[in-house]
């Protein structure tokens, strides 16, 4: 299989796209429109019982969109990264979402299968610029981190929870180290909205990284039907469409 390269898809200045939650098919393709074709769909795993009907749905997802995320859930709760492996063995979803300690081993597999896919490695804000924690509590800095995830072949790094702008100036710094160490990716979530959209995309713009890919999900989605709503989608795009 191809290797899906989170640098070759489509980005606003070849730089920002998108993650938002899709409940099926017809709300991914919606997504897909309404932001332009930067965006990649995601489900979490978190809301699957059954590791088929997770894998179903990917399948599914796919008639719409060529890159499917599968994401932890749970706010990014790490006891679900074996539902989230499980689910891309049986789907290749194209970019998975896993705790740091678990991704390297989660590519290996993967790439075992025959599926040579993006996968992110998670870590949250320490509350202190340079330094990030694992879900293990292990705290380390920057540097270290992405000198370990280099010759772990990790190629995007989640951070959550951003807390909207909270974590910002970690965030920024986060971005440029990964820049100057050669990380592909940086995946911010948590709190993005609408209304803090374009604050936190004009502070990481410069920094060099070539891709930034905020995963927006409880601002977007409709509380009663569990879809994300295109025209909130919409509504970031405008946000950032004047900056670039």
């Amino acid at each position: 299989m191809q290797k899906m390269d989170l640098s070759k898809l489509k980005k606003i200045d070849d730089f920002l796209l998108f993650n938002f939650l899709a409940k099926d098919k017809e709300n991914a393709a919606e997504i897909v429109e309404a932001g332009e074709g930067y965006v990649v769909p995601g489900i979490v795993a978190s809301d699957f019982e059954k590791i088929e009907d997770g894998i179903a749905k990917v399948n599914e997802l796919k008639e719409a969109a060529p890159v499917v995320s599968v994401g932890l859930g749970d706010n990014g709760n790490p006891a679900n990264w074996d539902k989230v492996l499980a689910i891309a063995a049986g789907s290749s979803p194209g970019h998975i979402n896993q705790p740091f300690d678990k991704s390297s081993y989660s590519r290996g597999y993967l790439k075992a299968l025959g599926q040579d896919q993006t996968v992110n490695a998670l870590v949250s804000p320490s509350g202190k610029p340079g330094t990030v924690k694992l879900a293990t509590g292990l705290e380390m800095t920057v540097e270290d981190l992405l000198d370990l995830a280099s010759a772990m072949q990790i190629e995007s790094i989640k951070f959550m929870p951003l807390k909207g702008i909270q974590h910002l100036d970690e965030l920024v710094y986060l971005c440029k180290a990964a820049a100057e160490k050669g990380i592909t990716a940086i995946e911010p979530a948590g709190g993005i909205t609408a209304d803090n959209i374009k604050e936190i995309v004009n502070a990481v713009k410069d920094t060099g990284i070539p891709v930034f890919m905020p995963h927006i999900f409880g601002s977007t989605i409709d509380k009663e039907t569990g879809r994300t709503i295109p025209e909130e989608v919409i509504r970031i795009l405008d946000r950032v469409r004047g900056m670039f």
